[in-house]
């Protein structure tokens, strides 16, 4: 059977799935709307946890960025990982006990203030949008290559799908859907990863087929080394970037992920503070899974693409070339009319153009393998991107229904109306969501990177200082989070969107790139809540004592919504 039939049995049997679990697993209250009833296992709460952390850029685009980054993109496998632990232990079990459902719900309540939980609406739709936008523009990227569609026609189908199960479903449907797509996405990606190392190394362990040897008795990274140097390239295994920027990324990364509003809702699911560090746990292991084979991805992809493509003659370039160009994300230009491909560092003679997002999905079509495999990698690649979107649309839908509706504008909403609005708010976040993924700001991690920045500039300090610190008041709050996230985004945006041609390490301030500038957001974010707190009035007796009891680990009741 050729790709396009095993695709559509493979991917059409993992939708109808995903729609089925939505259908079984309908939302009737609010409760299990916003956190599944509260009754979910910690093994399953681990795995969908795992899938809803694992996006698109995971999947689809991080190995691609070690790819072409080489040493340099591992900032983003530290950053990841780092952050989920960080989650884990200083954020997710206090979050439980103070049973907040939501990152504004907690700040309206820590900080007593309407104002904070406005403030904190906004900073968390924003950060959800910027995020969800690279998770349609990756299950365009799959549609448009295995169904042979449009980018934009795939963006609508993906659209059509998520607003199904997580509209209908909520966080009920959606927490059994992960935990299906969890096992989709693993097993796709260690597939196609299993098989590969075992062609170019003979070992079926794809983590240590990294250090391996090739046929010809040469380990991979040294032959890739030789490979990209003669081409004009940085080593493979040599790192380019400034030690500040690297630092800078990975700490915007690793506190964005503590502040990322559609995992911190995932600890609510679980019935107890115990079940909740227990399922942190269980994610650990399953993310780990795909985060250590990455690195091996990335290089296996790069030898074969340089092996099948370097100097060979364009009328014979291999198949998946010519099914890659149809999609426009592949493009060849033939500039000193020699009829061979040139690939080099010099943009005026490379003659190469690829799409970094493409390295995972087009991996198993260059190493040959088979048609069930690469349609597997397609149905993985759908799981990931589709189950993170369900998450983002959840939060959307819960801070305009939850904290701007029924705590701000019109406290006195029935729980009925309160879950039709949620579920008007999803479907209207969709629609904007598909736009950014037909028109999109930048590839898939690069997106998804800005979104860590605006998390950390504007939460972790607000969420780490209401927990740990009595003395925080609401109008260090409220300033902390609008200079952070304003300073984060003016910075970000004059560099990507007004001034696009001076993007350079030199024009950067103290050579920080715009995807690592959300630290010093949080920096700032910290200074001025502190310094503004000091010379305002403290918190209330009673927001003290709230926050004394959230540090005793004991004793955490079910969450609940404080009316």
């Amino acid at each position: 059977m050729d790709i396009l039939t095993w695709t559509y049995i493979i991917v059409g049997l993992t939708f109808a799935l995903y729609i089925g679990i939505a259908i079984w697993s309908r939302a009737g209250s609010t409760k299990e709307f916003y956190v599944a009833g509260g009754s979910v296992s910690p093994l399953a709460n681990g795995m969908a946890t795992a899938a809803d952390w694992m996006s698109a850029a995971s999947f689809i685009s991080m190995a691609g960025l070690i790819s072409f980054m080489g040493y340099d993109g591992s900032v983003y496998l530290m950053g990841w990982t780092g952050g989920y632990v960080l989650l884990a232990l200083l954020l997710a079990p206090y979050l439980r006990k103070f049973g907040k459902f939501t990152v504004p719900d907690f700040v309206g309540d820590r900080y007593y203030s309407k104002t904070a939980r406005l403030v904190a609406v906004v900073c968390a739709i924003f950060i959800s949008f910027t995020y969800v936008a690279g998770q349609m523009r990756g299950v365009g990227i799959v549609f448009s290559r295995f169904l042979e569609v449009q980018i934009g026609t795939g963006v609508v189908i993906g659209m059509i799908i998520v607003l199904f199960y997580a509209v209908l479903g909520g966080m009920k449907g959606i927490t059994y859907t992960q935990v299906a797509q969890y096992c989709v996405l693993i097993f796709a990606y260690m597939v196609p990863a299993i098989f590969i190392s075992m062609m170019l190394t003979g070992n079926p362990i794809p983590q240590l087929g990294l250090g391996g040897t090739l046929q010809d008795g040469t380990y991979l990274l040294d032959k890739l080394d030789g490979l990209l140097t003669e081409l004009g390239f940085a080593a493979y295994t040599d790192g380019s970037k400034a030690t500040i920027d690297v630092f800078f990324i990975t700490a915007a990364l690793m506190v964005g992920t503590a502040g990322l509003p559609h995992v911190i809702v995932r600890f609510f699911t679980v019935p107890r503070v115990k079940d909740a560090r227990k399922s942190a746990g269980y994610a650990l292991v399953f993310i780990a899974i795909l985060y250590t084979t990455a690195p091996a991805v990335g290089a296996f992809g790069m030898y074969n693409m340089l092996n099948t493509t370097v100097n060979k003659p364009i009328d014979s370039m291999p198949q998946w070339v010519n099914n890659w160009q149809q999609t426009k994300l592949i493009g060849i230009d033939d500039k000193n009319g020699d009829g061979r491909v040139q690939y080099v560092k010099d943009p005026a003679r490379n003659e190469l153009m690829i799409d970094k997002d493409i390295m995972v999905l087009a991996n198993p079509e260059i190493a040959r393998l088979p048609n069930w495999v690469i349609a597997l990698v397609a149905a993985g690649g759908l799981a990931a991107a589709l189950s993170t979107a369900a998450g983002l649309l959840l939060v959307i839908s819960t801070s305009i229904a939850h904290d701007l509706l029924k705590k701000s504008v019109m406290p006195a909403i029935s729980e009925k109306q309160e879950l039709i609005a949620a579920r008007i708010a999803a479907t209207i976040a969709v629609v904007i969501a598909g736009y950014f993924g037909i028109n999109p700001p930048g590839f898939v991690a690069e997106v998804v990177a800005f979104a860590f920045g605006l998390a950390a500039a504007s939460f972790f300090p607000v969420i780490i200082m209401g927990i740990f610190s009595t003395r925080m008041n609401k109008q260090g709050a409220i300033w902390g989070m609008v200079v952070g996230m304003v300073f984060t985004i003016s910075y970000i945006s004059y560099f990507k969107f007004v001034n696009p041609e001076i993007n350079t390490s030199e024009n950067w301030f103290l050579n920080i790139s715009p995807e690592g500038i959300g630290t010093l957001g949080m920096i700032l974010n910290f200074i001025v809540s502190f310094t503004i707190s000091r010379f305002t009035p403290a918190p209330p007796a009673r927001i003290q004592d709230l926050v004394e009891d959230i540090r005793i680990p004991r004793g955490a009741g079910t969450a609940t919504i404080h009316h």
